[in-house]
């Protein structure tokens, strides 16, 4: 086991490496020029574009940039942005609006999916299953933005239920329509897996023999079914969670949450090299990070699984 986790844990190094030269590579080559761009249709004096390039190294080749960002990545230091401010307070600042975010949505995702999975696998064929097949078909299919849009119009403003924006207050109780948008996008595949897992789990022979012994539905279900069926709706919540880190920007953008995916998208358009590429960086490695977490628990979940 602990091989198996230094192992996974020394493959970071070449993704870490690589994420970070691609990622440069791409905002290197982003046409148009950042600094100009700072100051609008007034265009400053040449003398001053050129200090300001020369600050962020934006005047050096490829490579000596690529040098000069790897050089204070690795002594803990992300780089500044245009505006002056440090990538690392912006991303300290950031980032645990966005986990929470994540962490919500998730939690919402996967208590639905394995309720609303297990009930549609129970009742296969029945009025109920069809009903969750098609309101999950609707969530599929449903652009982010449009729900972000009917949610903020029934949920916060007809009913008043939520505030249609979060702003400045984003404690955990202030984000809880963001991630229930979130968690409804989300919803619809991973309940569709757990159908289909516990379906495929009731036709086992272990299942048939635990009820030919004579136990009952409540202690066959969570043993012997649940816990098999649980390793898919697992692994996709952690994608999820991967992608939640960065792909929340329409939600974010929409409920004007200041967390990173807000933040990344103005630095996109600002060409901030340091900022798209740390918090690229550090979503790669929480990405890997969690994926490890998953496969530990297949362990538990699975004693047939076995690290080696």
């Amino acid at each position: 086991m602990f091989s198996y986790i230094l192992r996974r844990i020394l493959q970071l190094i070449p993704v870490f490496l690589g994420s970070t030269l691609l990622i440069y590579a791409l905002v290197f080559a982003m046409p148009g020029d950042p600094i100009a761009a700072l100051f609008g249709d007034k265009p400053p004096a040449p003398a001053l574009l050129e200090a300001i390039r020369a600050e962020f190294h934006l005047d050096q080749p490829f490579f000596v940039q690529y040098f000069y960002y790897m050089k204070g990545l690795l002594t803990g230091d992300m780089g500044t942005t245009f505006s002056g401010q440090s990538v690392n307070e912006v991303l300290a600042r950031t980032l645990p609006v966005t986990a929470r975010l994540a962490v919500m949505a998730i939690a919402i995702e996967f208590v639905l999916s394995i309720i609303i999975g297990t009930i549609s696998a129970l009742r296969k064929g029945k009025v109920v299953d069809n009903v969750n097949l098609v309101i999950s078909l609707i969530f599929l299919a449903m652009p982010i933005f449009v729900m972000c849009f009917l949610a903020q119009y029934f949920l916060a403003i007809k009913l008043g239920w939520f505030r249609p924006t979060v702003g400045g207050q984003n404690d955990w109780g202030d984000l809880w329509l963001p991630a229930i948008v979130l968690g409804l996008s989300l919803y619809a595949t991973s309940m569709r897996l757990m159908r289909g897992t516990v379906i495929e789990t009731l036709n086992q022979d272990w299942v048939r023999t635990a009820y030919s012994k004579g136990l009952p539905s409540y202690r066959v279900l969570p043993v012997h079914v649940l816990r098999n069926s649980l390793i898919p709706v697992i692994t996709n919540s952690a994608t999820n969670f991967g992608v939640l880190l960065v792909g929340a920007t329409v939600t974010e953008y929409i409920f004007n949450i200041p967390g990173v995916g807000n933040v990344l998208f103005h630095a996109t358009l600002k060409h901030e090299g340091p900022t798209i590429v740390s918090f690229v960086t550090i979503f790669v490695v929480i990405y890997v990070l969690v994926n490890l977490v998953v496969d530990l628990l297949y362990g538990l979940l699975d004693p047939r699984i076995r690290y080696v």
